[in-house]
């Protein structure tokens, strides 16, 4: 079966391994540290996702192949994401859409899929008549497999600029309706990655360096 990209919604939850699926760090209101599962509560990500679905339109976009998924992008207006209020470089712009998180699983790292993936969102954004996506940072290196947050250079390279600095998590943003290299047809680019066909299905890592 090909490579495609499919909204992040109710069904498509199902779909992503069992780390993504259930964790609700974004989603909580309540102060966390900043690692992936610091909640895990998969009714209120399901109940966030549905409302998201019939507000505003599916927060996501999700690469699967033989019905299990690559890579995931999460996204959503930045009022409807509470954790966001409690990040150290401080709240985004209201109006904004932030990028929640993007994992990849490790066999499809590093082969193109988060430029891709990335690319996917800018499309569908604006074809929301979204302007400005901002998304937090994370200045570390290293392994990334724990964090909620995608790396800095990664977003550097991809157009972002920095829109509140901090040393260590600052939050970046960009217009994409100039930033962004539009790709005609994101799924033949998908389909071209080299990534290995029906990978096995693990716990995906954050790709915080790009894919």
């Amino acid at each position: 079966m090909a490579r495609r990209f499919r909204p992040l919604d109710i069904e498509a939850l199902t779909t992503v391994p069992p780390g993504c699926s259930a964790c609700a760090f974004w989603e909580t209101a309540e102060a966390l540290p900043e690692i992936c599962g610091a909640r895990c509560d998969e009714e209120a990500l399901r109940a966030w996702v549905r409302h998201l679905q019939s507000t505003w339109g599916p927060p996501g976009r999700v690469v699967v192949e033989d019905g299990e998924a690559l890579g995931m992008i999460k996204y959503a207006p930045s009022r409807l994401v509470p954790q966001a209020q409690n990040m150290a470089a401080g709240p985004p712009d209201p109006e904004a859409v932030l990028i929640c998180c993007m994992h990849i699983i490790p066999e499809a790292r590093r082969r193109g899929l988060g430029k891709v993936l990335l690319q996917s969102a800018f499309r569908d954004l604006a074809q929301r008549s979204v302007r400005t996506v901002q998304a937090y940072a994370t200045t570390h290196r290293g392994d990334y497999h724990d964090s909620p947050v995608v790396g800095v250079e990664f977003l550097l390279r991809s157009g972002f600029r920095v829109a509140r600095p901090h040393p260590t998590t600052p939050l970046l943003e960009v217009d994409i309706r100039s930033a962004v290299q539009w790709i005609d047809n994101l799924e033949a680019a998908l389909e071209s990655l080299r990534i290995p066909l029906r990978v096995p299905r693990r716990t995906p890592v954050t790709n915080a360096m790009g894919g």
